[in-house]
This record gives C-alpha cells, sequence and structure tokens, in this order.
C-alpha cells in the first residue's frame, strides 16, 4: 500500500531508546517507514509517565527488552514514548483497486485515515486493538487479546518520527497547542477510570491523591457527571490545583481521615472513592471510607502489595473494580474536548525540555519531585 506525503523527509532522527535501567541513549536512527494502513507523524511532543520512571530506575518489567513481546514480536533497545502528538507528514491511500486488507484492524485503519489529511495536528492514544477479538467485539478494545502499545511494547513517539496505526489516532481541535494536545492520552485514561468508577450524578465521590494521573481523573468526573468531589492530599498545591479542577472539597492525610472525610460530605460517607495515588495503604484505606454497598475503584499502582480487610469488603457489600488505559475511540476525543474548553493543560504541564533532559526528568519524575507533566520536544 503506497502513501501521499508532504515531502521528502530526513533518513535519519534523534530519538530515546531505551536498553536498560539507567541506560536511555539519545540516537541516530532510522525514520521509521510507515506500514500498511499507517500514519508517518512527525512527533511534536512526547509526554513521560511513572511506567516510564519505573523501567528506567528498575526496569525493564514491561519493555520487550531482554524477551519478546507476544504481539509484536519486537526483542532488543525499543524508542519510548507512549504519550506523544505530531503533525501528519503522510498517509495511506484510502483504498485501491484490488487492495486486499489485511484483516479489521488495518480496515479501521484505512476507514480511520480518510478523516484525517497530511499537516493535521493530532494525537494518539498509543494502544492497538484488533477490532475482531471478544473483548473489541464488547466495545472494550483496551481489553483486546492482541493489544500492544507504542512505546510500550513497539517503538513509540520519544523521537523525531513515529508510525502510528490511523485507528489510535484523532485530529486536535483548532487553538489547542502541542503542549495542551500533549496531555491528550493521559488524560484519555482518568477519563476512562471516571467512567470505571460508575459515578453518577448525585452520588459523592472521594479521589485519593492529586497528582497528574488523579488531576485527569477529577477532571473525567467534572466533565462527565455531575458529582461532589473531596479530594485528599497534602496541602498545598496540589490541594490548591484540586480546587481550580473541580473538586469541592480538599482534605489533608492523617490520623483524622475516617472524621475528615464524611465531614467535607455533611456527615455522611462517600459513595465512591478512587483511589489514584498508589501510596501504600491508600487502597486498604479506601476500603474503610467508602459507604456500605459503594463503590471503589483501584487507578494507582502500589509499589508493595496491599493489604485488604476482606471481611469489611464482604460483609459491607463493597465493590471493588479497577481501571486500565482507554477505550480510544471515545475517551481519546473526549480529552481532547476537555483540553480545548478548559485549562487544564496550563495547570498540569509543568515543562518542556529536550531530548537530551530526558534522565533527569525521570529521575525527578521516580522521586516524586514532580507535580504535573514533563513534555519532551525532540526538536529541541
Amino acid at each position: 500500500m503506497t502513501g501521499t506525503t508532504s515531502s521528502v523527509e530526513p533518513s535519519t532522527m534523534l530519538a530515546a531508546v531505551y536498553h536498560g535501567p539507567h541506560d536511555i541513549r539519545i540516537s541516530s536512527v532510522p525514520v521509521p517507514s510507515a506500514r500498511p494502513g499507517e500514519v508517518l507523524v512527525k512527533v511534536l511532543r512526547s509526554g513521560i509517565c511513572g511506567t516510564d520512571a519505573t523501567e528506567w530506575s528498575v526496569g525493564p518489567k514491561v519493555f520487550p527488552v531482554q524477551g519478546t513481546h507476544p504481539v509484536t514480536h519486537h526483542h532488543g533497545p525499543m524508542v519510548l514514548g507512549h504519550e506523544f502528538v505530531g503533525e501528519i507528514v503522510s498517509l495511506p491511500e484510502s483504498s485501491l483497486p484490488g487492495t486486499s486488507l489485511a484483516g479489521t484492524g488495518e480496515a479501521l485503519d484505512v476507514a480511520a485515515a480518510a478523516s484525517l489529511a497530511v499537516g493535521d495536528l493530532v494525537a494518539s492514544g498509543a494502544g492497538v486493538w484488533c477490532g475482531d477479538c471478544a473483548r473489541c467485539r464488547e466495545g472494550r478494545t483496551n481489553m483486546c487479546e492482541n493489544y500492544y502499545t507504542l512505546g510500550l511494547s513497539l517503538d513509540g513517539g520519544m523521537g523525531g518520527y513515529v508510525s502510528v496505526p490511523a485507528r489510535t489516532l484523532a485530529a486536535v481541535p483548532d487553538g489547542v497547542s502541542p503542549d495542551v494536545a500533549g496531555l491528550a492520552q493521559p488524560l484519555a485514561v482518568g477519563i476512562h477510570a471516571a467512567r470505571r468508577s460508575g459515578a453518577v450524578d448525585g452520588d459523592r465521590v472521594l479521589v485519593i491523591g492529586g497528582g497528574a494521573i488523579a488531576s485527569f481523573v477529577l477532571a473525567g468526573l467534572t466533565h462527565l457527571v455531575d458529582v461532589e468531589v473531596t479530594v485528599v492530599e497534602f496541602a498545598g498545591r496540589k490541594q490548591e490545583r484540586a480546587l481550580r479542577l473541580g473538586a469541592d472539597h480538599v482534605v489533608s492525610p492523617s490520623e483524622e481521615l475516617a472524621a475528615d472525610v464524611p465531614a467535607s460530605f455533611g456527615g455522611r460517607r462517600p459513595d465512591v472513592v478512587i483511589e489514584a495515588s498508589g501510596a501504600p495503604g491508600q487502597l486498604a484505606a479506601a476500603v474503610s471510607l467508602v459507604r456500605n454497598g459503594g463503590r471503589v475503584l483501584a487507578v494507582g499502582l502500589p509499589k508493595v502489595q496491599p493489604t485488604l480487610d476482606v471481611h469489611s469488603l464482604v460483609f459491607r457489600e463493597i465493590t471493588l473494580d479497577s481501571s486500565l488505559a482507554h477505550v480510544c475511540a471515545t475517551d481519546l476525543p473526549a480529552a481532547l474536548a476537555i483540553l480545548a474548553t478548559t485549562m487544564l493543560g496550563a495547570e498540569l504541564v509543568e515543562r518542556v525540555v529536550p531530548l537530551d533532559e530526558l534522565g533527569a526528568q525521570l529521575d525527578r519524575l521516580a522521586a516524586g519531585q514532580v507535580d504535573g507533566k514533563i513534555l519532551i520536544d525532540p526538536w529541541l
């Protein structure tokens, strides 16, 4: 399948290539050739997250550097970057006489590419689904039996260019800058978590944590439903930001939390508790704080195995659920709509740095010194 290209692109580019813990090399590598049904994107911003920081500090745990990924078959050093935004430089042709599509996934790419144009600013959800398995047919594409993620299981967007399945792309609304659009993928994750929480209009919702992912969950909640929200976070900038992002109340972690949380809701326990900090003991705290018959959603990933009071969980009929990634077709457009109509980008983009600062920023992120989001500009 041939493609339509805006101009002749260079043959090599700089990219952040992961080799192992504390071993990310800024290397000159070939510009990728777009695979069938895929779009070549010039990357303008690429974000980093806790997964990247963990792989940098103590990995590889997820990255297929020492083993082979079962879907992509990637094995060895890999270009990072699963939160990226950029400009389309080439598109696959939508259809050619006699063209035989390889499967449902490629058909989805061709259909998606029909709504895009060379020069468009686009955000990628990075996660790729097949469109044909049982989970995809249920609409749970993030649970696809053949799921893989650019930047986690195949070369991603922490470089000058990336080849991207068109189905993962959404056009960025006019007036939204690359800096702001660079938040689209992690915000989509927060929106998916807000949906998974089961919160409905009128609920009292407690969000444990005020960091980046908790802020994205909060933005998702306030976008989707009319709820009363309390955020648990230490006093300071994160509490202040939570209030600006739509939280109704904030409380500080303390031994009085069991009394302070109901007090913030006028003496009633929350209907839903979302644990978005990953801090030790907080999932157990979430179970203890929610009302009888309520719901707890696990979002944060603790570094140590949590201990839960299963007796309380069962006898109080608490629903314990979890959330992973996002459903690209619904959550990514919703994320871009939020970014186009709010000041979330100004609140959460901490700084934009060049590729050669990546290691230092991952150290900061791993040490808990980053309040918002760090974006990489591979052209600085």
